[in-house]
């Protein structure tokens, strides 16, 4: 088993093609910056340009000899996820592909196709990414897909029967929802790709409590107020974002890395430290649960990652 992994364990990565989403901010960002300077070639998926841009050259600063390169990636918008795959799927070969950027617990908002915002943008984005890009990814000998998670999952339910949040809506009832989503497509995505004997692996992490711009929406009411007030006994025991990226680190880099494992901090209750493997719910893996989401989901996107 996998312990006490830190980017210095990261291998060298020359030769290597990764596409990381959310990467001008956050784990993101470090975990594109540490694979850049690993000798990757690290696509940037970025919604801000202007954000992007600096990201590019924040770690250009840091390694001059970086292969970096923006995309343009809205998980909101599934023309923007199209146009985003079509210009990655045109790269020689896509080693790994990093699920990686997310909204958290923001006031009640619907993507452009009409999905309640968190769920559309942290899971679904990402499943209508991965279908498209599954061609180019298997088209890749020993290929991973990485999907981060949280371990607000373990408070998750899926609402099947309010999806899109027209009855009622909890900023971070639908988090916990979406992250709880991102497990349950790894561990089915794992599931099917094994069944075919693909040698594309999926796996999952987590960062912990990690010092982002994740909790950016969290503006108003009392979990805010007493969140606010606990921040500085907090972060004594958070990662920083450099840190919280360790396990995605892990799980797209580490030698012997299985399909259907799951990485995140080994200390504090999984709340920082360097990466390890560890577990998730019950629910999370439960399979009927998982084909129903999958059904659903290409149902929501219109894509059908043929698995």
């Amino acid at each position: 088993m996998i312990t006490n992994f830190t980017s210095k364990d990261v291998p060298n990565q020359s030769g290597k093609t990764f596409f990381v989403t959310g990467a001008n901010t956050g784990i993101g960002f470090e975990a594109a910056k540490a694979l850049a300077g690993k000798g990757g070639r690290v696509l940037l998926g970025c919604r801000n340009q202007s954000k992007g841009q600096d990201a590019l050259s924040r770690i250009a600063e840091a390694h001059p000899r970086a292969d970096v390169e923006l995309v343009s990636l809205d998980l909101s918008d599934l023309t923007s996820v199209h146009r985003a795959a079509e210009i990655v799927g045109r790269e020689p070969k896509l080693d790994v592909l990093i699920n990686n950027a997310g909204i958290m617990a923001t006031p009640k908002t619907a993507t452009k196709d009409g999905f309640e915002a968190q769920f559309g943008v942290n899971h679904l984005g990402h499943f209508a990414l991965t279908g498209l890009l599954l061609p180019k990814l298997e088209a890749t000998p020993e290929s991973r897909i990485v999907t981060v998670s949280s371990v607000g999952h373990r408070n998750g339910d899926i609402n099947f029967d309010d999806i899109n949040a027209i009855k009622s809506y909890s900023p971070q009832q639908r988090y916990y929802q979406s992250k709880l989503a991102n497990l349950l497509f790894m561990y089915e995505l794992d599931r099917r790709l094994r069944a075919k004997a693909s040698s594309t692996i999926s796996v999952a992490v987590h960062p912990g409590v990690a010092d982002t711009e994740l909790p950016r929406y969290l503006t108003s009411g009392f979990q805010v107020r007493l969140l606010r007030m606990l921040m500085p006994l907090i972060m004594l025991f958070a990662n920083s974002a450099e840190a919280g990226a360790w396990p995605t680190l892990l799980g797209a880099t580490a030698p012997g890395v299985d399909g259907g494992q799951y990485f995140g901090p080994s200390r504090f209750g999984e709340w920082s430290g360097p990466a390890k493997q560890v577990d998730s719910t019950d629910k999370s893996k439960d399979p009927g649960l998982a084909k129903r989401l999958w059904d659903l989901s290409v149902e929501m996107t219109g894509i059908d990652p043929g698995l």
